[in-house]
């Protein structure tokens, strides 16, 4: 696989990449690169896809891992500290990754997510945010808010809900068990299991059936698609600013600490509810 960086982006001293490349015509692949921390969604990454993607013409984006990783989700191990970690955690999920999921959901031209590993938290969002995934049979997929004190945010919750329902979100995010890539594709969270050691190949194949589809037919129908899907989803700005301030306000919690501190020490978590 040939492979770059997004163009003007430099090499980061520490951290992660993400991989360009065209394993056909008319398809590029993004593959997340930061095998250290189990492909982890750190700054250099969510930063990459959106600048790559803003510069991009491809008729199909594959979202993938590198080897037998997809993504840990959000890069928590560095939060640190008592005085800033409220402010760290805002600018990590609330910023560059909601950016980096709103540029992959705009991409004019239908996405494919190829779940070579395990997707986990903001690495499954991120994969929702794609059009389409597909996965390998040996991966695991799974939300952990509740096991870190983290309450998500709405428009996150949004997409499980009109990818699986309501009964499935629930059981996913109150529960934080993580599921078998067989129990995902019967609630409908990936749309294929791949053949045993073909996942690359089955997401090259479908990328190169979608990009030979008529360009303004496949540009309109996503968009008539996000459309519909963010009208029934709308809500008043009153009750949207009630849910956002939600969400920030548990960034300041004393549970939220401990969840990354437990995380971090590899420990259960000792809740105190504040």
């Amino acid at each position: 696989m040939s492979s770059s960086r997004p163009p003007g982006d430099s090499e980061p001293a520490t951290g992660g990449r993400l991989l360009v490349d065209e394993p056909a015509p008319g398809v590029t692949r993004l593959t997340i690169s930061n095998p250290a921390k189990r492909g982890a969604l750190d700054h250099a990454i969510l930063d990459a896809f959106t600048s790559t993607l803003a510069e991009l013409d491809a008729r199909c984006v594959i979202v993938t891992g590198e080897q037998t990783t997809f993504s840990a989700g959000y890069d928590i191990g560095d939060l640190r500290g008592d005085d800033e970690f409220a402010d760290q955690a805002d600018r990590l999920v609330a910023n560059p990754f909601t950016a980096a999921l709103d540029a992959v959901e705009a991409y004019r031209y239908p996405t494919v997510a190829a779940l070579n590993g395990h997707a986990i938290g903001g690495g499954l969002e991120l994969a929702l945010a794609c059009d389409l995934r597909i996965a390998a049979g040996t991966i695991a997929l799974g939300m952990p808010p509740a096991k870190l004190g983290l309450v998500y945010s709405h428009t996150g919750l949004r997409k499980f809900i009109d990818t699986i329902g309501a009964p499935r979100t629930r059981e996913l995010f109150l529960v934080g068990r993580r599921i078998d890539a067989r129990t995902a594709r019967e609630w409908g969270l990936v749309n294929a299991i791949s053949e045993e050691g073909r996942l690359a190949e089955e997401a090259v194949e479908l990328a190169k059936e979608i990009a030979a589809n008529a360009p303004l037919a496949q540009q309109g129908n996503k968009r008539v698609i996000r459309t519909v899907l963010a009208a029934q989803g709308a809500m008043d700005p009153d009750t949207e600013r009630e849910l956002i301030e939600l969400r920030r306000a548990c960034f300041a919690s004393e549970d939220f600490r401990e969840g990354i501190r437990a995380f971090a020490e590899k420990r259960p978590p000792r809740w105190q509810g504040r």
